[in-house]
This record gives C-alpha cells, sequence and structure tokens, in this order.
C-alpha cells in the first residue's frame, strides 16, 4: 500500500472542483498563520503543489488542506495540484499520515487521527508506528488519551497541559477522581514533576525513598481544601443539601462540613436491604 502508489501528474486545478478530505484529523486552524502564508503565496506563488484523487464530480485533497485554504483566501482561481491514481482507502491513509507527521495538532488531535487509522482504516499499530517513526507503545500512549472525555479534554487544552500531564492523570480510573485532580492542578498551575507526586500521594503510592518530593505539596494545604471543596460540590449535585465553612487564622484552618441528619439516614435506610 505504502510503495506501489502510482505516479503522480501536475495539473492547474479549479479551486471550487476540490472538496476537503473525510479523513482530516486537524479541526482547527490558525487564521493568523493563514492570512500570513495566503500574502507569501500572493507574492511567490504555491511553492509545493497539493495532492488530490480525482473522485465523481471533482477532486478530493490528499494533502496540503492549509496550502489550499490559503489559496483560496489569495484569491487563486486554479491551484497546482499533483494528482495521485490512489483508492479511497489509500487517500484516507495518507491523509492521516500527512498531518499527523508535522506534528502540529494538539494531542487529543493527534490521537483522534491515530484511532481513526486504526478503527476505520485497518492500519495496525505497529504499521502506524513504523510509518510515523515511532515506537509502538508511543502509538498505543496516545490512543490512550481518548479515555478522556470532552469536558476534560477541552479543560486540558485550554490550561495548556502536556501530554505527560494528561498520561499521568489517566492512572486514576474513577471519573470524579480524576475530575477533581485535573481541577486541582488547572488551579495550582502544577508542572509535570508536582502533578505525578500529587497522583502518587493520592493513590498512596509513595515509597519512603521518594518522601522528602512530598513537601512540594503538603507544605500547601490548600491542595486538601480544595479536595474537600469538591467533595461538597459532589454531594450538592447528587442532592445532598451539604454546607460548609471555611476560617483561616494565624493559627489554624478550619473547614467544616454540614451534613443534614435526615439525608444521611434516608441515604443509609436506603442502601439497607
Amino acid at each position: 500500500m505504502w510503495k506501489n502508489q502510482e505516479k503522480r501528474k501536475l495539473v492547474q486545478i479549479p479551486a471550487d472542483e476540490i472538496r476537503p478530505n473525510r479523513a482530516q484529523p486537524r479541526h482547527t486552524f490558525d487564521e493568523d498563520g493563514l492570512r500570513s502564508l495566503a500574502e507569501s503565496i500572493k507574492q511567490n506563488g504555491l511553492l509545493q503543489p497539493v495532492c488530490v484523487r480525482k473522485v465523481v464530480g471533482g477532486y478530493e485533497l490528499i494533502a496540503g488542506e492549509r496550502r489550499l485554504r490559503a489559496c483560496r483566501m489569495a484569491g487563486m482561481k486554479t491551484i497546482p495540484c499533483l494528482v495521485s491514481g490512489c483508492d479511497a482507502r489509500q487517500s484516507a491513509v495518507l491523509a492521516l499520515l500527512e498531518n499527523l507527521q508535522r506534528r502540529d495538532l494538539n494531542l487529543f488531535e493527534e490521537a483522534e487521527g491515530l484511532r481513526r487509522l486504526v478503527e476505520e482504516w485497518g492500519v495496525t499499530q505497529e504499521e502506524a508506528a513504523e510509518r510515523l517513526g515511532r515506537s509502538q507503545s508511543a502509538v498505543a500512549n496516545k490512543l490512550r488519551l481518548l479515555r478522556f472525555t470532552p469536558e476534560e479534554r477541552a479543560q486540558i487544552l485550554d490550561a495548556g497541559l502536556t501530554e505527560r500531564h494528561a498520561r499521568a492523570l489517566l492512572r486514576l480510573e474513577d471519573p470524579a477522581r480524576r475530575a477533581a485532580a485535573l481541577k486541582l492542578v488547572v488551579e495550582r498551575g502544577l508542572n509535570v514533576a508536582q502533578t505525578e507526586t500529587y497522583l502518587r500521594q493520592l493513590m498512596g503510592e509513595e515509597s519512603p525513598a521518594e518522601k522528602p518530593k512530598r513537601t512540594v505539596l503538603v507544605r500547601d494545604v490548600r491542595i486538601f481544601v480544595n479536595t474537600i471543596r469538591h467533595a461538597v460540590d459532589l454531594m450538592k449535585q447528587n442532592g445532598i443539601r451539604a454546607e460548609s465553612e471555611w476560617t483561616e487564622t494565624d493559627d489554624y484552618l478550619e473547614y467544616v462540613v454540614k451534613i443534614p441528619r435526615r439525608e444521611g439516614e434516608r441515604r443509609r435506610a436506603a442502601r439497607t436491604p
């Protein structure tokens, strides 16, 4: 599939006859970057043609959507294209690989692109890893990122967290605990090392040799206060009318949580056979 593609030819194709590739993994395009590229194309022309394949009613883009958008922005009526004789599957796979090789997708766009290669187009993890110049374990780790919910993905991207942050958070299987940990990491602006230390503490995995690192986080008890606040929020979301009071003095911090007795008794009774 990779080595036996037909020879491609360069032709000028009307811009309105080229349609996007459905396998395109990129969802966002930097408008400032597109305008800059469009201005360069106006001045110098398109230095690298886009790649397309012939389909019913026109052409389908294989690689070069950013260049295609910039050409249209520059007002070009026809666009220099390399026409390939590949089929639909090869077109989709090549489109995904072209974007993945550029390495400017965000971590979840990249993971989604890999998922589509494996699940929709039958590319094995080994084949994808070889084509991208990565290890199979790296591809597997990328795919694990898809366990995050859409809300968690947005929060991670908005906070500028790295893939290492994300992989550390995935150690928490429970969605509620992971959401609370993610919120704390974002609020505190923890770096990767601090995040990993916090999660080891949270999961009770820190060994005696690692305990000196604990001072990085334990020294600021507000981290644990935030955890209590999140627990109270979860109770309220589940219909428990919990109340909380926070007091801070020079000598101590006090956090009081009040749960109406009838709420606790009702729930205990509901759990009793």
